[in-house]
């Protein structure tokens, strides 16, 4: 068993490094890239799923820290798999509330999945796009909350957080 779950350790670090790599393809004007980014998302989508079907959400307490980021980054990125990201949500959720996993990666896949479900996200973690050199995020269902929700969970205010991605 040892073995096995060092063995599932590295695989999903591979499988972040790839992301990490590919994913400046993801709003490429190229449609090969774009394609080949999709593909890479769903492969790795698919993978988390099995993942998840052996051994629930993979925490740091069985795969280390770096691998379980790694997880987290996957169900970030399987956004044409909402059934695989509100799974990882909903198992993620059980860790967090077990204090197996902590709450700032829950929140931004809960706005991830908000957000790709065509609802309001409530941290304001997701950014839609750039206008004029300012980030703008997807909207939100209690904007004037946004920085108290953010505190909660160990996200810094929303202004230092878009100010990452501002071009200005």
């Amino acid at each position: 068993m040892a073995h096995d779950i060092a063995a599932l350790a590295e695989e999903l670090k591979a499988m972040a490094a790839a992301d990490h790599r590919s994913s400046v393809h993801a709003n490429s004007d190229d449609p090969a890239e774009q394609l080949a980014w999709r593909r890479l998302t769903a492969r790795h989508g698919d993978r988390l799923s099995e993942i998840m079907d052996e051994y629930g959400w993979p925490t740091a307490d069985l795969v280390g820290e770096e691998a379980a980021r790694a997880a987290w980054l996957i169900a970030q990125h399987a956004d044409r798999q909402l059934d695989v990201q509100r799974r990882a949500l909903h198992l993620l959720q059980q860790a967090v509330s077990a204090g197996s996993a902590g709450p700032r990666e829950l929140a931004f896949l809960h706005d991830r999945t908000l957000v790709n479900e065509g609802r309001k996200q409530l941290y304001g973690t997701q950014i839609a796009g750039v206008k004029d050199g300012a980030p703008i995020p997807w909207p939100c269902e209690e904007p004037e909350r946004m920085d108290e929700l953010r505190a909660e969970v160990g996200i810094e205010p929303f202004d230092e957080y878009v100010a990452k991605f501002s071009l200005t």
